[in-house]
């Protein structure tokens, strides 16, 4: 079974600019929302610090997580820059998570 995603020009249905922009104020939004989830590690790496850290399965998931979306936007037949850039955060705020877990 092949899965083709190409549409000839001449099929391609025609997108309305209100829908485009409707995606572009979409994706902002998500940026914003996705980079703050990660951004909220700071208290836990300040936590970390203080001699009390955090677990490390949430941080260790949320990185992966993160990295595994960031190449997938990387990756595309079109780089996907809003999944790129709201993931990025996430690499490195729970990377530097990880590290203070045990550096402290």
């Amino acid at each position: 079974m092949k899965i083709d995603n190409y549409v000839p020009k001449d099929k391609r249905k025609e997108v309305s600019e209100k829908r485009i922009k409707r995606l572009k104020l979409m994706s902002k939004i998500a940026i914003l929302t996705c980079s703050l989830m990660y951004i909220s590690y700071i208290p836990q790496i300040i936590q970390n610090f203080s001699g009390n850290p955090v677990g490390p399965i949430q941080p260790l998931v949320a990185t992966i997580n993160a990295t595994l979306w960031t190449f997938y936007g990387w990756f595309k037949t079109y780089r996907d820059w809003p999944i790129i850039i709201s993931n990025v955060p996430g690499v490195v705020f729970g990377f530097i998570t990880l590290v203070t877990i045990y550096i402290h």
